[in-house]
């Protein structure tokens, strides 16, 4: 079976020439990831609002209750750990199908063997399906049989939102997981097992301070990474009949600079605020300087997109409409591609929100307005807009003398909206850059019609 195969207990063993990514790994010259990768729910780094007692990755693998879960994260945040750790801690025949390799017609054979393997010794199979979002339409409905009548235990991994990746059928069917990025203490805990376990790398090297900061940044988050990069240092070190790794060493190994940058620390908020005045200035090159840092250093994206958010409608405004929409959608981009491919789509924004005419009266209306209502310049509503819909309204004066603007002129009727105490306030100044030079010209023209002026 092309794409497929199963084993059980602790050694698999493969049916087909196209393996997936837990069968065979057990040997000594295994990646260092994979050596490393947790053998039960306690070693799992990271996801504790998954382990709780009593959860229900809890229970499918300790309690051995069959359930179809869909986990849904970034790389290198455990998915496909959890279903290693589900296949070596629970009596199920495991069996994983490459979402790459198989077709339509290996799914229903795996769900066939399941099916008979149920009915004639009872046991019950674990199906793996890694990149679940690979999987075209008719693959994925292959699955609902199986699923549906629990001839199988679905665990599908995705990196991608499966609200958008994933059938509605098989989503409903299956129990979402959604994986949460690892932090900083999270991957520096792996790598610092990693090089002193039996497993990993049994204390052949040491890891200086600073190189373990850098693996830690490079990582962005990925466990399975920052592994990987250890494993490259390590090798270098060794090659050299060294058994310390620094910061040169680890630089040169994985051909990636150590980029000086704490995202804790001063470098954090000095490159995050010139990056923001950087684009306020307009200057896109600088920008995608700054940009570039905190990408490389291994920035949480997400963070990125929301400062590009409040920028666009901070320094931008009304002088390009279009900013805001440009921003929000970099940062949904973010999160339905991840990284790396979204710093693509940050930094088009960037250069779109750089170029485009600035202008800070968005801000400023509201900041000044929330200073009136702050210093208590809050005043009663005018008796004409207060709700006249409910009985006995009208008898108290709700609602009298109101005009209902679209039978006025140009749409516009003259009558008061603001309280009294505010009535004279002018919040928003609009400048004449951009398209707010049009909006400048039009609010002068309403404002003027709506207080009879």
């Amino acid at each position: 079976m092309d794409g497929l195969f199963a084993y059980e207990g602790p050694e698999p063993t493969r049916e087909g020439p196209s393996g997936g990514s837990l069968a065979g790994n057990t040997h000594d010259s295994a990646p260092l990831a994979v050596r490393m990768r947790p053998r039960d729910l306690d070693e799992l780094v990271g996801q504790q609002h998954l382990l709780t007692p009593g959860s229900p990755l809890r229970r499918l693998v300790e309690g051995d209750q069959p359930m179809s879960l869909l986990l849904w994260g970034p790389p290198g945040t455990g998915k496909t750990t959890i279903a290693s750790i589900v296949s070596g801690r629970t009596n199920r025949v495991f069996v994983e199908v490459s979402a790459v390799a198989a077709g339509v017609k290996e799914v229903r054979e795996a769900i066939s063997s399941a099916r008979n393997r149920l009915a004639s010794r009872g046991q019950e199979t674990v199906l793996f399906v890694d990149e679940v979002h690979r999987f075209t339409k008719a693959q994925q409905d292959a699955l609902l049989p199986g699923v549906e009548n629990r001839w199988v235990t679905l665990v599908a991994a995705t990196t991608e939102n499966p609200f958008f990746s994933v059938i509605s059928p098989l989503l409903s069917r299956s129990l979402l997981l959604t994986l949460e990025p690892l932090t900083d203490d999270d991957v520096r805990g792996v790598v610092e097992r990693a090089v002193t376990d039996p497993r990993g790398l049994d204390g052949q090297v040491t890891l200086e301070p600073d190189a373990l900061d850098h693996l830690v940044r490079l990582a962005g988050g990925d466990a399975r990474r920052s592994l990987t990069y250890l494993e490259a240092a390590a090798g270098a070190a060794l090659s050299q009949g060294l058994t310390k790794v620094d910061v040169e060493t680890t630089e040169k190994a994985v051909d990636r600079a150590a980029v000086r940058y704490d995202r804790q620390g001063d470098q954090h908020y000095d490159v995050t605020s010139a990056f923001i005045k950087s684009i306020r200035g307009s200057d896109a090159d600088a920008a995608v300087h700054y940009l570039a840092r905190m990408v490389e250093a291994g920035e949480d994206p997400r963070f990125i997109a929301r400062r590009l958010v409040i920028l666009a409608s901070e320094d931008i405004g009304l002088a390009d409409p279009t900013a805001l929409t440009t921003a929000v959608a970099a940062a949904q981009a973010v999160q339905l591609i991840g990284m790396p491919e979204a710093r693509l789509n940050l930094a088009q924004a960037v250069i779109a929100l750089s170029l485009a005419p600035k202008s800070n009266s968005v801000i400023k209306a509201i900041d000044a307005a929330s200073a009136d209502v702050r210093s208590g310049k809050i005043g009663l509503v005018p008796a004409h807009l207060r709700d006249a819909h409910y009985g006995g309204s009208k008898k108290i004066g709700h609602g009298e003398g109101y005009q209902y603007s679209h039978d006025a002129p140009y749409g516009i009727a003259e009558q008061q909206y603001a309280p009294d105490v505010v009535l004279a306030a002018e919040y928003y100044q609009p400048t004449s850059l951009g398209a707010e030079s049009g909006l400048k010209e039009r609010w002068e023209r309403i404002r003027r019609l709506i207080r009879g002026r």
